[in-house]
């Protein structure tokens, strides 16, 4: 079987310079890249760990609408965290979008991002459905 490539920008300027997509769908499989709270005039949105993954969740389930998809196709989160000890509020937001969907969820601790004030970068997966 073969499969159409779709690949989406953020509009992010790295994107072209460097060769990047922050989504691409390939068929009914869709990935979408490591996505930070950076708000499109460069700031990062929220100053603590729940606010930025709420934010970051909605900027991808919003991707994923964009192809048709949504929340309940999420197949595989990754969550990677300045500071584990702050997981809770990480999954705290985490389950306002998925308690019911119950994707793979794997959070690890990394020791930074790209700026001090990003706390949370998330990968995500999905399947998109035949019902969309």
């Amino acid at each position: 079987m073969v499969y159409e490539r779709k690949n989406y920008g953020s509009g992010a300027p790295l994107e072209e310079k460097v060769g990047y997509s922050r989504m691409v769908q390939v068929g009914p499989f869709i990935k979408i890249g490591g996505t930070t709270s950076v708000q499109p005039d460069g700031s990062v949105y929220g100053e603590d760990a729940y606010e930025q993954t709420k934010y970051v969740l909605q900027k991808q389930i919003d991707l994923l609408e964009k192809a048709g998809a949504s929340a309940k196709d999420v197949t595989s989160v990754m969550i990677y965290a300045t500071d584990i000890s702050t997981g809770a509020k990480i999954l705290e937001a985490y389950s306002e979008f998925f308690l019911d969907v119950k994707p793979l969820c794997t959070m690890v601790e990394i020791t930074r991002l790209n700026r001090p004030t990003q706390l949370v970068e998330i990968m995500l997966e999905a399947v998109k459905t035949e019902e969309g």
